[in-house]
């Protein structure tokens, strides 16, 4: 029976809630949930069409591709109401459900005596789901789903053929997990090690951390509410003294755990037993089991536990799961309120290591604790998912995460039934915190313990007092190694206050600060982009009272021009604070340091029996390193701004040889997963600077090469004509890095996605081959669709070609290297008859190298990028990319990619090779190009910001600086304006802009629904829990309007701001207010001023002359008139 209701532990049942508590815990589900945007599948499964029973060593291999659930799907409410009035409601919209075709889908579990926001329906016509969907009590529609985890490494796709091309290839639908745990422990290198006694010569978990000396004490975490979301626990477990309650949500009609890791997770954080001690023994344990046996759980069972969650005042809950789907809104909703209601949530990071970018949902949202995980020898271990986060590209930059990394190899914990076993991942590491954080709360005494803790002052704890190890970066390790015992100092001494992380920017601090340590500041260069939490322990909502102060240490500091971007309403608990930093022109022969404070101050509403807002001083210590401007032929511009990944869209991996990731979701960024192509770059003395806007926001004068790889975007016309143009006529270098697009092979890559209800194929290929072609036409050059797979040599150097594309076209003179592979892809019947014969290879052109115009006009093109990506590289090409960068940007040949014969006699070209794009996908739903504007964005330099690109050319107004000469590289743009249309960011914005630099990308963001779930008072209900907004009252329902909002914020425009591109900006008359000069320069042409200034004077006093002398003449006349009458 679906989510069958639980009993509680027999021995110690939890005690019967009065009425009023019960009424308060009703009320506060009316009022948390934010409006949002459509969500993602959620439900429960069909009771005739259970799961199917899977072998164990099946769950040990990797994720199980699940089907939808067909015909059913969650419709969520605005409100928040008991089960039988939605569907009474619904009955009488839509008349009797069995004639309209449709039925309300009984929920039988702990939750269903609660309010709820959503239902499970079944729905038998698609026009239904629109008439449902507009019934004005209905916030939207989406399909039933259903996903699942795995213990290990994930499974080949089934059915795939055996060049890893699936015909009917099947995605997880809804949340894809990633694994959990290791059993056996994990050698160096990653592998598992099967052979490896499980019990090692390890002291006791807690003991590295000192809990011992806590429980000295008597804290032991009593009285503290521990919410477990796993797969279950026995009620007879003789390593627990404190299960209160254990609650089924799955289908499966059991609530004991069958699989070990809900039982293990549950033993870290909470054991007695003296072989694997937990950290908080007294806490109080809540087990719901959310994943049946085979490890499958549907969005609608977590949806319900979470509300139950809420509903019963869970204090610490864990979540030792998680996904790549960070725009899944349901669930990460659901979070925002968990956190809003005081639920400390800490969550695994992910086992996606070492590969960066690979963060996990709900871990890398702000307002969670993301756990990573290390050894004991202090190294993060190799399974540990690495940042930054990738919510923000292209056009922002990712936050720090995890926020701190616990042990999370070999720890010794409780197995199902009795005894201890070991697990390594860090879905281990997630309970480890989590028993520090139960252990933690329990030093509060009882009277104020809420009063102080919340999941913002929770994790200030745990950053502030962290251990930062020597050697990984911050998107490794984040705050460092929990210290226990340096949280608690802070904890016992702690006063609600807000605070920044982190609150110092070494950016000479190597390896932490990689990788801003690896590259200094210079002028001229796109602005570098740091993006910090704000941690708001005062309440659950604030906001930065005034635009952050930038104080310099000394003069030398004004050299530095900081453009800030923030939370516009810090909610829940956290923010965030961008920092968009470049050196003035007059300091482009500056070699130094620049040190100084960034200060802002953050308001929140007062407490209960307070009677003015509470205020918190942040600082932010800023140290940058500064250099001359490197010469032209040192300098890379990165496209950053035409790549897509997933999500939003269905983007396929580059290397279709990978069978077990069918997503690129990685964030295709120099500091993610291209990451050591970035380090070999700068080994090499070249310099990277990241472009997340069109083409025309870039001078090419400034640059030696434009690098695009792995590119899935369209481009604007005037980008083409642009870089035409740069490249013909301005020295600009062009490499092109491709990959496969082949539409029969995306065709073959589809799946049926129960969250829009139709079959999903790629939107592109590895790259969007058409759109590239298209950049190339002006040039002669054009790739095909063909998808390569094979080893060759070249310039002495092996290398492996996997899923690349060829060369179809490339104008007479130009080196064209080839080499033979076989095109598995090909099912052309000529293809198919030389297969038949054994003759399957041929020569196929994979890289090109053309000079033109004096040897002015240099470009490159290879058809693979996988050899630059860490995500799933063979062998790296970057000695390719090295030489030719040396052609591109210096004009130094190598002479075996310069032989003659290489050269081509005749133009090359393919007959039908080239791909044309697919009319069966939208692209623009995720693309920065179609329909939408043309416009530089917060990346840009600050002089293009909100305007279309460079125009002209103009001169800089800077301040001087005692002792440095006024020192201009190049004349900057002239004729860009200084300030923008009121949805533009200048100086600096107080922003909504989700998050200014994150999300931007985005068209319909979250962070636009925290907003909408703090402004839009037509349509939100406040718990005062969740706001603070008590005023001496007892908990109750209290609408929060805009005019209630405004007595708390009487210096904001809490309006609500709904726009799609949700720019704000500033406007202090170009900065004339508040500051003594500009740091942006003020874009006043001084030469022609003065002149033009004189010359209207000068009329004004002539004209003035002229009057004055006309009705003297008047005068004379009438004078001559009255004497001759008098006459």
């Amino acid at each position: 029976m679906a989510g069958s209701l639980s009993q509680p532990h027999s021995s110690q049942t939890m005690s019967l809630a009065t009425p009023t508590v019960i009424l308060i815990a009703l009320l506060s589900l009316l009022l948390v949930s934010p409006p949002s945007p459509p969500d993602l599948p959620a439900g429960s499964p069909s009771e005739e069409n259970p799961d199917p029973p899977r072998d164990r060593a099946q769950e040990e291999e990797g994720i199980e591709i699940q089907g939808f659930v067909e015909g059913r799907y969650i419709v969520r409410f605005k409100q928040y109401k008991h089960g039988r009035e939605h569907k009474l409601a619904l009955e009488e919209q839509l008349g009797a459900k069995e004639k309209k075709g449709w039925k309300w889908i009984e929920r039988n579990n702990a939750a269903a005596a609660y309010p709820t926001d959503f239902g499970v329906l079944q729905i038998h016509s698609d026009g239904l789901i629109d008439e449902i969907e507009n019934l004005e009590f209905v916030k939207d529609v989406s399909a039933e789903a259903r996903y699942s985890r795995a213990l290990l490494f994930n499974k080949e796709i089934k059915n795939s053929n055996k060049n890893g091309c699936s015909d009917n290839a099947k995605k997880g639908p809804g949340k894809i997990f990633t694994r959990m745990s290791y059993e056996g422990g994990i050698d160096n290198n990653g592998t598992v090690n099967w052979g490896r006694k499980l019990f090692m010569q390890r002291s006791q978990i807690t003991s590295m951390f000192g809990a011992e000396k806590l429980w000295g004490k008597g804290f032991t975490g009593s009285n503290i509410k521990m919410a477990i979301f796993d797969t279950g626990i026995r009620a007879d477990h003789p390593h627990f003294r404190n299960i209160k309650e254990r609650t089924n949500w799955t289908n499966e009609d059991t609530l004991n755990d069958n699989l070990g890791h809900g039982t293990f997770v549950a033993g870290v954080i909470a054991s007695q037993d003296m072989q694997c001690l937990g950290f908080s023994p007294d806490s109080e344990i809540y087990a719901f089991r959310v994943f049946t046996d085979a490890q499958v759980s549907y969005t609608s069972w977590f949806l319900d536990a979470f509300n139950y969650a809420i509903a019963t005042g869970m204090n610490v809950l864990n979540l030792s799961i998680g996904g790549p789907d960070y725009l899944d809104r349901p669930f990460v909703e659901k979070v925002w309120e968990l956190t809003a209601n005081k639920i400390i949530m800490v969550s695994a990071i992910g086992n996606d290591g070492p590969l960066y970018g690979t963060l996990n949902n709900p871990a890398d949202q702000s307002d969670v604790i993301g756990v990573g995980g290390i050894d004991y020898s202090d190294h993060i271990a190799s399974f540990s998912s690495r940042g930054m986060t990738t919510w923000e590209i292209p056009h922002g930059y990712g936050r720090i995460k995890p926020d701190v990394v616990a042990y999370g190899r070999e720890i010794i914990g409780s197995k199902i039934s009795t005894g201890c076993k070991s697990l390594s991942g860090t879905s281990v590491a997630s309970p480890v915190v989590a028993g520090v954080v139960c252990l933690l709360a329990s030093v509060i005494p009882e009277n104020i313990r809420w009063d102080i803790l919340n999941p913002a002052s929770m994790k200030q704890a745990l950053v502030e007092g962290a251990a930062k190890l020597g050697g990984p970066n911050m998107f490794e390790q984040g705050a460092g190694r929990v210290d226990l015992l340096e949280s608690y100092e802070i904890l016992i001494k702690y006063k609600p206050r807000a605070s920044i992380f982190p609150n110092i920017l070494d950016f000479t601090d190597c390896p932490y600060s990689w990788p801003f340590c690896r590259q200094p500041l210079y002028a001229g260069a796109m602005p570098v982009i740091f993006n910090a939490t704000i941690l708001n322990g005062m309440g659950v909502i604030g906001y930065v009272e005034s635009e952050p102060r930038w104080h310099p240490f000394d003069e030398v500091g004004n050299l530095l021009s900081i453009h800030f971007t923030y939370s516009n309403v810090i909610w829940p608990w956290t923010g965030y604070l961008a920092l968009h930093m470049q050196i003035k022109d007059e300091g482009a022969q500056f070699s130094g340091l620049i040190e100084g404070n960034i200060t802002f101050t953050v308001v929140s509403p007062p407490a209960k029996g307070e009677n003015n807002l509470r205020k918190s001083l942040c600082t932010l210590s800023l140290k940058l390193k500064v250099m001359p401007t490197p010469p032209r032929s040192q300098r890379i511009l990165w496209d950053q701004f035409h790549s897509i990944r997933y999500p939003p869209g269905y983007i396929p991996r580059d290397s279709l040889d990978v069978k077990n990731d069918i997503l690129d979701w990685h964030g295709d960024h120099p500091h993610t997963n291209f990451h050591g192509m970035f380090d070999m770059l700068r080994d090499a003395g070249y310099y990277v600077e990241i472009l997340g806007s069109p083409f025309t926001c870039f001078q090419a004068s400034k640059y030696g090469t434009l690098l695009l790889v792995d590119l899935e975007d369209e481009f604007f016309k005037e980008e083409i004509d642009k870089l035409q143009d740069d490249v013909k006529n301005h020295g600009l270098g062009l490499i092109v890095f491709a990959d496969w697009y082949n539409v029969e092979t995306m065709v073959k890559m589809k799946f049926f996605d129960d969250n829009t209800r139709s079959w999903w194929t790629p939107a592109t290929g590895g790259a969007n081959i058409p759109a590239l072609n298209d950049l190339l036409k002006p040039f002669g050059i054009a790739f095909g669709d063909t998808i390569l797979n094979g080893a060759f040599s070249l310039v002495g150097e092996r290398s492996h070609y996997a899923s690349g594309t060829d060369i179809a076209m490339f104008p007479e003179g130009g080196f064209v290297h080839r080499f033979s592979f076989e095109d598995n892809y090909n099912n052309s019947t000529a293809h198919n008859l030389l297969q038949a014969a054994g003759m399957v290879k041929a020569e196929y052109p994979i890289l090109g190298i053309l000079e033109l115009r004096d040897r002015s006009t240099r470009i490159a093109v290879y058809g693979d990028s996988n050899c630059l990506d860490t995500s799933h590289m063979v062998i790296n090409c970057y000695w390719l990319l090295r030489k030719l960068l040396d052609f591109t940007s210096q004009n130094i040949q190598d002479p075996m990619l310069f032989a003659p014969s290489s050269r081509l006699a005749s133009p090359l070209v393919r007959d039908g090779a080239f791909p044309v794009r697919r009319e069966d996908v939208n692209l623009s739903t995720y693309s920065s190009v179609i329909n939408r504007e043309l416009v530089c964005r917060n990346d840009a330099r600050f002089e293009v910001l909100g305007a279309n690109g460079y125009d002209s050319h103009a001169t800089w107004r800077n301040r001087k600086l005692p002792g440095i000469p006024n020192i201009f590289l190049e004349q900057s743009p002239k004729g860009t304006k200084p300030s923008m249309p009121f949805d533009n960011t200048s100086v600096s914005s107080n922003s909504n802009e989700g998050m200014s630099n994150v999300f931007p990308s985005l068209e319909s963001d979250l962070t636009d629904e925290k907003t909408k779930a703090i402004t839009e008072n037509e349509k939100t209900l406040f718990n005062p829990t969740m706001v603070d907004f008590e005023l001496g009252q007892s908990q109750g329902l209290k609408k929060v309007d805009k005019q209630s909002l405004e007595i708390f914020f009487p210096q904001r425009n809490i309006s609500v701001n709904i726009s799609r591109r949700r720019h704000h900006t500033k406007m202090d008359l170009l900065g004339w207010l508040n500051r003594d000069e500009l740091d942006i320069p003020m874009l006043v042409a001084v030469q022609w001023l003065a002149p033009v200034i004189l010359c209207i004077t000068g009329f004004i006093l002539g004209l003035s002359f002229w009057r004055v002398r006309q009705k003297r003449r008047r005068r004379g006349r009438k004078g001559t008139v009255r004497s001759s009458i008098l006459l």
